[in-house]
């Protein structure tokens, strides 16, 4: 190799270098980094946010804000999102409605898959079927029972039309071939009200919101949504282990950018959450509030994601489930 070649050889070399450096430096991509959240403060998902937010935040020695930006579902989050920058510097707390159900309910502004990468998954928690303690029903065993002997009579409250609390009774619906009756509340607080009013019978309501009416007896749970029993009620079997194998409608909330993101970025930031995922403080902390850190590669959460599309674009199909 002559001088000439050399010399080009090492300019190309300290270029490469000094771009890796550059790339390097750039992540997080600025000293401000934003985790959008497509519900109001208070509930699940900014409370799992915040949480993961603030030791994201130590880790990396950045401010990592969080922008709640509800309304529609989730879905105004979740298309500001699809528009974010190309640097990485706004992730999304991304959410099972807008991600797998609302694009098979309505017109959405934006496509999940191409307008939206996958980053890792983030939290997971199911719902418990809890039911008025003057209904009668004691168990899972005689709720179907009663629900096959007086089909379009026994009801059940969500929190609105393709929430995660509809289509949990409506897969149930599908798959024990029986016709309980949906009825849907504007949230979680009117629907438990008439709950304990007894105007509604049943309800695949959230741990938090049902436990301390199970605690004083007004409601008694006879199942849980997920695959594994919830650790708060251990006596109370799944649907899944209850003649329904396989059963599973939980509330999910996982991490996603815009695709204009490239992939070494996203793969950074998937380095990073879950490291914190992983943490043992962040763990028992999401832990206290009854959710379960899931964290998994970007692959892993794609595939997740089309699953779940595929089964819930079924039950609405099926189902002839609409928004309104």
């Amino acid at each position: 190799m002559n001088k000439r070649q050399l010399l080009k050889t090492g300019f190309l070399c300290a270029l490469l270098l000094s771009n890796w450096g550059l790339h390097a430096q750039e992540f997080p991509p600025k000293k401000t980094a934003t985790m959008v959240v497509g519900f109001a403060a208070g509930g699940a998902a900014d409370t799992a946010a915040r949480i993961i937010a603030k030791k994201l935040g130590e880790n990396l020695n950045v401010s990592v804000v969080i922008d709640n930006r509800a309304g529609a579902g989730g879905n105004i989050a979740h298309q500001y999102a699809a528009q974010g920058p190309s640097d990485g510097s706004v992730i999304l707390f991304g959410s099972v409605g807008p991600l797998t159900i609302a694009p098979h309910m309505m017109k959405v502004p934006y496509d999940p898959v191409k307008d939206l990468s996958p980053i890792t998954m983030g939290v997971n928690f199911p719902n418990v079927l809890v039911v008025n303690a003057d209904t009668g029903i004691k168990n899972f065993a005689d709720f179907i029972a009663y629900a096959k002997k007086y089909p379009g009579k026994l009801d059940f409250a969500s929190t609105g039309p393709g929430s995660a609390s509809h289509l949990a009774g409506e897969l149930l619906n599908d798959m024990a071939k029986i016709d309980t009756v949906h009825v849907p509340y504007k949230g979680g607080a009117p629907a438990m009200q008439d709950l304990l009013g007894g105007r509604v019978a049943a309800y695949y309501s959230t741990l938090s919101t049902s436990l301390p009416y199970i605690e004083n007896g007004k409601l008694i749970p006879i199942a849980s949504t997920g695959l594994q029993r919830l650790s708060a009620l251990p006596k109370v079997p799944t649907i899944a282990e209850s003649g329904y194998p396989g059963f599973s409608a939980t509330n999910w909330y996982a991490f996603v950018a815009s695709s204009k993101v490239p992939a070494a970025v996203l793969d950074r930031w998937n380095v990073e959450l879950v490291k914190v995922l992983k943490s043992p403080d962040v763990v028992t902390q999401l832990n206290a509030h009854g959710l379960t850190p899931l964290p998994g590669s970007r692959e892993e959460l794609g595939k997740y994601i089309e699953k779940e599309s595929a089964t819930w674009g079924r039950i609405i199909r099926d189902r002839k489930i609409t928004a309104e």
